[in-house]
């Protein structure tokens, strides 16, 4: 969190000063930096300005209010909602599918109702992929992978597979961003009677205006958000205006998430990028650290989207493993399982080959 008040500390070792009256000089009684008042006012006068940045940065808020649009009468009577009575979760299709099976659980689901108090998304990427993209890189993913076992490659069959429309946070955002960062020059030379070690060290002071857009935050609690976020990228310029039709022959899942609930996460994500942006300028250092931030945001703006994604669930060993897949670019991420024999194995054949090689080549350096 960006620090809102100030307080003066050794700009070497972070130790507390005190100013000792009689003296032009402030000294740090622990490492022994001395510092003149006047450097000291101004080292700490961009401190006071990026705490006060960092106060204003606290008032800053996303307008969450405007993501999403009421349904009108004829598409909220044209949706059903269904709940997994096995594992709760809720999922939503057009109103010509009578029956479907829950993505999460495998449990056959039949219970309609109506679909009521979920906003229309403002947008929807459209799927790209098809069932048989999704198997074919699902095998794809497989390749390669030295330690899964023999029998989950040789036997694997995909269990289930199923198109998902998934509910998505867009924010928008106009950014000022400010980061003070403790750099270091580090050089260390010998002299006859002793190795010494000298450090300069620096305060570097980064702002800069950015602009950031569609940072996404998926609305489900029950889309694993790590999963969610290595199948990004989407390209957000096959965005269209949503329409029901898009959801014909697929399941469409009701966010859980709203809004103004993801908005932690939205400022984290904004707030990582911009820091990794103003500390990629602090050039020409050994050491860099960056010692405090304020980020404001000056416009927010939410949107909601509908995105593409396949799931894809294979068992072993009585073991469910699922995979998803991004339905526009068809990356796809999952976790395998692994051949405790193989992980054993691999190494101890490594090092039987490079034992030898390593032998023969001492050898020959001591002839």
């Amino acid at each position: 969190m960006a620090d809102t008040s100030v307080s003066y500390k050794c700009p070497n070792c972070g130790a507390p000063l005190t100013f000792i009256p009689g003296h032009d000089k402030i000294s740090c009684e622990y490492c022994g930096t001395e510092l003149d008042v006047n450097a000291m006012e101004e080292l700490f006068r961009a401190k006071n300005e990026l705490a006060a940045k960092a106060r204003e940065a606290q008032e800053s808020k996303w307008n969450t209010k405007d993501a999403g649009e009421e349904w009108s009468s004829d598409e909220a009577a044209a949706l059903k909602a269904f709940t997994c009575s096995s594992c709760g979760a809720e999922i939503v299709c057009d109103e010509n599918t009578m029956a479907t099976e829950c993505v999460y659980c495998g449990n056959p689901t039949m219970i309609p109702k109506r679909f009521d108090g979920m906003l229309k998304p403002d947008y929807v990427i459209p799927f790209k992929k098809t069932k048989e993209d999704a198997v074919a890189a699902l095998k794809k993913f497989y390749e390669g992978k030295k330690l899964l076992p023999d029998a989950f490659t040789a036997n694997n069959r995909v269990e289930a597979i199923q198109p998902m429309y998934v509910p998505f946070w867009l924010f928008d955002s106009s950014v000022e961003a400010h980061a003070s960062f403790r750099a270091k020059k580090i050089r260390r030379f010998e002299t006859p009677n002793e190795i010494v070690r000298e450090i300069h060290v620096y305060n570097c002071e980064r702002g800069g205006l950015m602009n950031f857009q569609r940072i996404p935050a998926d609305g489900s609690k029950k889309m694993d958000d790590t999963y969610m976020e290595s199948i990004e990228p989407f390209n957000y310029s096959d965005l269209v205006p949503f329409s029901a039709a898009y959801l014909t022959g697929y399941l469409a899942d009701k966010y859980d998430v709203d809004a103004e609930t993801s908005v932690p996460r939205a400022d984290s994500r904004m707030e990582q990028s911009a820091l990794n942006v103003l500390a990629s300028s602090v050039n020409g250092y050994d050491e860099v650290a960056e010692e405090s931030h304020a980020i404001i945001k000056n416009e927010g703006k939410v949107t909601y989207a509908m995105v593409p994604v396949w799931i894809l669930t294979t068992r072993y060993e009585n073991k469910p493993y699922t995979f998803m897949m991004n339905g526009q670019t068809g990356k796809v991420v999952g976790s395998l399982p692994y051949d405790s024999k193989k992980a054993f194995t691999y190494p101890a054949v490594c090092a039987l080959i490079l034992i030898p090689i390593i032998y023969l080549i001492v050898s020959f350096l001591l002839v």
